[in-house]
């Protein structure tokens, strides 16, 4: 995927064993494609943060092409459009 540093996860397994591992900290899971540049930028931005941040996130990479995590792009309707309003924040 995008990042020597951050775990790549090509599998539903990997997936799932993500989430039944971390126990104590937030899972921060990125589906993305390698092909498109905000995944690239946004893997940067982790990449770089994941050091100052290990102590509560676990920071992993899920790559959306593989066939097995389909269950989870359908489960959880996940897009890669952004969703971008400028001067609104949302709680």
């Amino acid at each position: 995927m995008g990042s020597v540093v951050l775990t790549t996860l090509r599998q539903k397994r990997d997936v799932d064993a993500a989430i039944c591992d971390t126990l104590d900290k937030v899972l921060l899971l990125r589906f993305g494609r390698t092909s498109h540049s905000a995944c690239l930028q946004l893997d940067d931005v982790l990449a770089k943060s994941s050091w100052g941040i290990t102590k509560f996130t676990t920071v992993a990479l899920v790559d959306m092409d593989s066939e097995e995590i389909q269950v989870y792009v359908d489960y959880f309707d996940i897009t890669l459009r952004r969703r971008f309003c400028p001067k609104r924040h949302y709680m």
